[in-house]
């Protein structure tokens, strides 16, 4: 007898069976908020159900998407920008020590300033253009990235790096097969890390100084006793975050195909 395959494919179903748990956790929460907000006499203009607060969002849906693409603009140059950035001085430090000794101190004191009284300094210096909120996603988001490449890279076995130099590789040969490949797995993990501040850190700059963006809407709303309104653009903040974060881990999924194949199941590839 033929067997019918399923019409959906084994990585789609097992993506959405580890999403069960995370949907089921949500919609438990979702509605403990909607009982709450329903039945404590909590007023709507301090609590909003989330009936309200999605009520409001598809009203007032082109006002969201509005603030919203600037501020998507913002995460992403900026964020290609701490990536950039990230790639090369992790390179650079890795081949030259020393420099790890004379900047590392100083990115270690980037990532000590509050950015909530940097924001408006930066803003101040270089005006309410895209540049500062470039630089400030930057700044969130450069660290994490760096760090993890250059542990990933000291991470190398040293006998991948003995076999290479013994067959007549250069160092920087060394570098592009056998360190950089190690540093893989590290670089997605920071990458990650680094992905879910970076709409922050564009909300924070538009806090401090903005015409349009979600920032600035969530400050009009605030301003005009909104709170279903703050909300609302809450949630478009978290489903971007979410979206850059799925991306992220498609993204490794394809650049280590390994690391799927070793999760595969003993015996499975044998089957004829």
């Amino acid at each position: 007898m033929p067997v019918v395959s399923s019409s959906v494919p084994r990585p789609l179903a097992e993506s959405l069976a580890k999403a069960v748990p995370a949907v089921i956790s949500v919609g438990l929460l979702l509605v403990a908020w909607q009982l709450y907000a329903t039945y404590s006499g909590i007023k709507p203009t301090i609590l909003p159900a989330p009936s309200r607060v999605f009520e409001q969002a598809m009203l007032n849906r082109g006002a969201l998407v509005d603030n919203a693409i600037p501020t998507i603009r913002a995460t992403l140059i900026g964020f290609a920008c701490s990536l950039s950035a990230a790639f090369l001085l992790s390179m650079l430090v890795d081949f030259f020590q020393p420099l790890r000794r004379a900047l590392f101190p100083v990115f270690i004191i980037s990532q000590t300033l509050p950015l909530v009284a940097i924001a408006p300094l930066v803003v101040l210096w270089f005006g309410f253009g895209l540049a500062p909120k470039i630089m400030l996603v930057a700044l969130v988001t450069f660290f994490p990235m760096l760090v993890a490449l250059v542990q990933g890279y000291e991470a190398t076995e040293t006998e991948i790096g003995q076999m290479l130099r013994a067959m007549g590789a250069g160092r920087w040969r060394v570098f592009l097969l056998a360190r950089l490949p190690s540093a893989l797995p590290y670089f997605f993990a920071g990458l990650r890390i680094s992905i879910t501040y970076a709409v922050v850190g564009a909300i924070f700059a538009e806090y401090a100084g903005a015409a349009k963006g979600l920032g600035i809407y969530m400050l009009n709303a605030k301003n005009n006793f909104r709170p279903d309104l703050v909300l609302a653009a809450v949630g478009v903040s978290a489903a971007l975050t979410l979206v850059l974060f799925g991306l992220t881990a498609l993204l490794q999924r394809f650049a280590m195909p390994w690391e799927r194949a070793g999760r595969q199941p003993a015996g499975k590839g044998a089957r004829r």
